[in-house]
């Protein structure tokens, strides 16, 4: 197996904080790996140590095969990074941006491969609009095309989708994964459930520890919850009533209906057909979601920055 990824031990502190805290990442050459964790979790300092913005106080690994303490420009040469915020000239056009990503780059064959850039991301009609103009849903778009120009073997997505409407995260996505299947590694870090059932393998991360990885039915599993969903009118007001019940570890609205979840099948079946009976509430025996498992992940998480 060949991972276009592969750390352990990496460490990060910054003064007395130790944000990241022995992280180990497999990531496999082709694949799309997500990136979950609650704001503050480490998620950014990580891939900056991965892509060679910031060089660990200690671990060891690899990038694409080059050491990720030593090699940074190397790293850097073969990696697009797409940054949470948007990073390009506002006062630039399109096409201006890209052609000035690519003179950074020091690409010699540089208005072919903006040209190729326009075409690919569906930019060609806008290339003389101002990027301070742009919708969300365009300025991510351009965001990705300057990522692609050189050409890179790994892509890193930092919050990509945040700000953008679903039109525009659906394309964004289908986008990805015709990246992925031309060989291209993808690392990106989101907040969006439905977004993570799109990657091929996860990791969860909660203020620098790396609590779960795997596929999503692998993490989903192996948190061994039983799921019960609860609806009928007003079933919104029996959260409190809920959480008192035994065996019920955590109660999650979802619109109009609750996810009640446990570790004990038994006792928490008993007591929630009970308390639908006496409260008239329609009770069934549901598949615990992605969602589920990771509010479950993060009951024994601490933030110790609080």
């Amino acid at each position: 197996m060949t991972f276009a990824i592969d750390v352990r031990g990496i460490n990060k502190h910054f003064g007395d904080k130790h944000v990241v805290k022995d992280l180990a990442l497999q990531v496999k050459q082709g694949e799309i790996f997500g990136f979950l964790g609650p704001n503050g979790s480490g998620k950014t300092t990580s891939i900056r140590m991965i892509c060679g913005l910031l060089t660990p106080d200690s671990g060891a690994g690899t990038c694409l095969g080059y050491d990720v303490l030593n090699d940074s420009v190397e790293i850097k040469k073969h990696v697009g990074y797409m940054t949470q915020k948007f990073s390009l000239w506002d006062d630039l056009t399109i096409a201006e941006n890209l052609d000035f990503v690519a003179r950074m780059f020091g690409m010699k064959d540089r208005k072919p491969a903006v040209a190729a850039a326009l075409e690919e991301l569906g930019l060609t009609a806008r290339r003389n609009q101002l990027a301070g103009t742009l919708s969300g849903g365009w300025k991510q778009r351009l965001a990705l095309a300057s990522c692609l120009l050189h050409r890179p073997k790994l892509l890193l997505l930092d919050e990509p989708t945040a700000g953008v409407d679903p039109k525009a995260r659906r394309d964004f996505w289908e986008e990805i994964h015709r990246l992925s299947a031309a060989g291209i590694t993808i690392l990106v870090s989101t907040h969006y459930m439905d977004e993570a059932e799109r990657c091929h393998r996860l990791a969860y991360i909660a203020y620098g520890n790396l609590l779960a990885s795997g596929t999503g039915s692998e993490i989903v599993a192996a948190q061994n919850l039983t799921t019960w969903i609860v609806t009928g009118l007003h079933a919104h007001r029996h959260v409190e009533g809920l959480r008192e019940l035994p065996g019920v570890e955590q109660v999650t609205t979802f619109g109009t209906t609750l996810h009640v979840s446990g570790n004990d099948a038994e006792l928490l079946g008993l007591a929630i057909e009970q308390y639908g009976r006496n409260h008239e509430l329609l009770i069934a025996r549901g598949a615990p979601s992605l969602e589920d498992a990771f509010i479950h992940l993060m009951r024994d998480a601490r933030d110790q920055f609080e």
